[in-house]
């Protein structure tokens, strides 16, 4: 509108200033050469300030973007590092994971508990799945453990240590997490399993991949490990980029890792590849596990059953069919066991 409205006021003038210098020729005030020259200088001063409109409109959506990118800026994370962070033993840590009573509620729901005095311990080296239908609070409880949300109550513990107490940046050098959805980013395979750990070698890298039963597809693309795999890893199938994200949770080489529906939306054939793949990555880890399919949870130590953010039952496979109905119920829906 302000474009319109400044080429419209610029050109009339330059109309009726022709038309008046006309006027002016034609009683012989003024001569055709200085109309001719008037109206040069009032083409250029008119482009000129129909320019400078148009730019002004530029600085004007610039200044919207630019307020809310200071808001963005400003804004305080509700997640904040302690004043004094407290380091963890070593360095590095053992794995002993402890829930102590967590209740959580999101923000968006704040009277809905999607925790409720949630309390598991889990040992060194130990292997745990995480079941129960949908809403049960399986995901919650991960991402209280990444501390993306601090509980409303209880704790949680790493090695004994709060991780409230501990450095955010710290605390997730300890995780590895294997999603259901990789993210991977527009850049090389071999950058992409690099952001496991950015200092790593080439070598290393291609080792990594290896383990993670990816070096085989990332060898036969075009470019091999420098291969450009598109926005979001499209170039490749569902399959490739779970591997290509568990390649990089084994080049991190973390003492915690945490698989989220890691094969859930694979095909049998790709869903055995990143089996085997995430059989060599949980060697030697604490391991949490959410899976919906109950065949990929029957060799772990403990399997945990959850309902309504609460924790309803906890054993091994054929503890929990004579056991815990829910998982009963479960198991039946997708094997036929009674």
């Amino acid at each position: 509108m302000l474009t319109a409205v400044a080429i419209t006021m610029v050109f009339g003038a330059i109309t009726v200033i022709l038309w008046s210098g006309s006027q002016a020729v034609l009683e012989g005030s003024m001569t055709g050469g200085q109309l001719a020259q008037f109206l040069m200088y009032s083409l250029f001063v008119g482009s000129s300030a129909a320019g400078l409109s148009e730019v002004w409109g530029e600085v004007q959506r610039g200044a919207g973007a630019m307020e809310r990118l200071s808001e963005l800026l400003e804004a305080v994370p509700a997640i904040r590092e302690p004043e004094n962070p407290v380091e963890l033993p070593g360095g590095r840590a053992s794995g002993r994971i402890s829930f102590k009573k967590v209740s959580f509620s999101y923000p968006s729901r704040p009277d809905e508990l999607a925790l409720k005095d949630f309390s598991l311990e889990i040992e060194p080296g130990e292997t745990v799945a995480i079941v129960g239908p949908s809403g049960a609070g399986k995901s919650t409880s991960f991402q209280m453990l990444e501390r993306f949300y601090d509980p409303k109550s209880g704790s949680i513990e790493i090695d004994g240590v709060d991780i409230a107490t501990l450095s955010p940046t710290t605390l997730r050098q300890q995780i590895g997490l294997v999603p259901q959805e990789t993210v991977l980013f527009g850049d090389s395979a071999r950058e992409n399993i690099r952001y496991g750990d950015q200092s790593a070698s080439n070598y290393l890298v291609e080792q990594a991949a290896f383990k993670a039963a990816a070096d085989e597809f990332i060898s036969d693309l075009p470019d091999g490990y420098d291969t450009f795999l598109g926005e979001r890893g499209t170039r490749l199938s569902g399959g490739q980029r779970q591997r290509v994200a568990i390649a990089r949770a084994i080049l991190k080489d973390p003492p915690i890792l945490l698989l989220d529906e890691a094969t859930s939306s694979l095909d049998a054939e790709s869903e055995r590849l990143v089996q085997l793949a995430l059989e060599q990555l949980m060697q030697d880890r604490t391991t949490l596990v959410i899976a919906h399919r109950l065949a990929t949870v029957k060799k772990v130590d403990r399997i945990v059953v959850m309902d309504a953010g609460r924790i309803v039952a906890v054993g091994n496979h054929e503890e929990l069919i004579k056991s815990s109905e829910l998982y009963a119920n479960l198991a039946k829906l997708q094997f036929g066991e009674q």
